[in-house]
């Protein structure tokens, strides 16, 4: 019985077996190479075999691979302290844990907790996780239909309307979670000026802010943090995906007064922090504040720049959009076909919905291999023109 049997009909497959990697390629069993776009929805943040992770999880492991919360950790102890030195300002404090979807669900119990109130106010066309309340803040019905009913007092405003968020806000909101720049739902950049009001709408509500960077930071879009191209700081904001360098971690992150609503015992993951993920952690910090998030800026642009006269030349698509290597490409199409080229040339790409390319490769990337990328989807996008009569 094979892989696809026994997980079952959970995931949607590309025929391709992984073998190998090294930094943005990847190697199929029958020894082919491809340039990795998909990076693990973007959790090989500094490529595939890092050495400089793979050192410290070695490392850790022959000290010790599990230390519980509930002692002390001088390995856990390095990355909590590095891991808030580089948070946006007045974030001081960390709860651990294994993944993005468990992080927001701490931000939900923390934002309530800490003001005494239940709603919370999520985007149209976010995606926050598939535990039930993360996918309670989830917009998309299609992930939600068969589960309900879910979480209560949830509502969601339009992606980049502040005035319509400014009357949903009021004095029973616990918490608005935006992601500043929405991955699952196609690559949409907050709009200049959104996530400001949105600070000041919270802020004039006694509402909680929340941003959901698991994909977004960690210098993916060319900043450490997406927030970061705004100014704006929240009060609470959740990591995970690339966070330990393709080891198991997310983290929510907030501020002294909200952590200190929290009581001994009202929240926990077994394997938040453990040494191996911190270990990782920390190496994974130490290369994106040593030019990571700049390369990520310098190949991210040129790659929009090549998107955009690919465009230029291809009636097919509808829109480049994106901030570093955070890229959309829409099509007016199903983009499966265009997927399959993509693979037969060499190139792993992911998708959003029936017709968005999504480009999440990892901070190491090139710009030879950016070139590579830009080439194959140059000749799938005319190979697809082609099939549909286009040309």
């Amino acid at each position: 019985m094979g892989e696809s049997e026994i997980m079952g009909n959970l995931y949607q497959r590309f025929p391709v077996r992984v073998e190998r990697g090294e930094g943005a390629l990847v190697w199929d069993d029958k020894g082919r190479s491809y340039v990795d776009c998909m990076a693990g929805y973007g959790v090989a943040l500094l490529g595939h075999a890092n050495r400089g992770v793979a050192d410290a999880v070695a490392a850790q492991m022959s000290r010790i691979t599990t230390v519980h919360a509930s002692l002390y950790s001088a390995t856990r102890e390095i990355f909590l302290e590095r891991l808030t030195g580089l948070a946006p300002a007045g974030i001081s404090r960390a709860f651990l844990c294994s993944s993005g979807s468990e992080a927001v669900e701490a931000a939900i119990k923390m934002a309530r907790k800490a003001t005494g109130r239940g709603r919370i106010v999520s985007m149209r066309g976010a995606y926050h996780g598939k535990t039930h309340g993360a996918l309670s803040l989830t917009f998309n019905p299609k992930y939600k239909k068969a589960f309900g009913p879910m979480m209560e007092g949830v509502e969601f405003a339009p992606f980049g309307d502040a005035g319509a968020l400014r009357d949903m806000v009021g004095d029973q909101t616990a918490m608005v979670i935006i992601e500043p720049v929405q991955g699952e739902s196609g690559i949409n950049v907050a709009p200049d000026g959104f996530l400001e009001e949105a600070r000041g709408i919270c802020d004039g509500a006694g509402a909680l802010l929340a941003f959901d960077e698991i994909q977004a930071g960690l210098g993916r879009t060319g900043r450490m943090w997406a927030c970061d191209h705004w100014g704006v700081a929240p009060d609470i904001m959740c990591l995970a995906k690339g966070l330990a360098g393709g080891v198991p971690m997310g983290a929510a992150l907030t501020t002294e007064a909200v952590m200190s609503a929290m009581s001994k015992g009202e929240h926990s993951s077994t394997f938040g922090g453990n040494p191996l993920a911190c270990a990782a952690g920390t190496e994974t910090l130490s290369q994106i504040e040593g030019g990571l998030a700049g390369n990520a800026a310098a190949v991210g642009a040129g790659l929009m720049e090549g998107l955009r006269e690919i465009s230029a030349r291809h009636p097919v698509v509808r829109e480049v959009r994106g901030l570093g290597l955070m890229i959309g490409v829409e099509l007016k199409f199903d983009v499966r076909g265009v997927l399959d080229d993509l693979i037969d040339d060499g190139v792993l790409m992911l998708y959003s919905g029936r017709n968005i390319l999504r480009l999440l490769p990892p901070l190491v990337i090139t710009h030879e291999q950016a070139s590579k990328v830009l080439h194959s989807l140059d000749l799938a996008l005319g190979a697809e023109e082609e099939r549909r009569g286009i040309r």
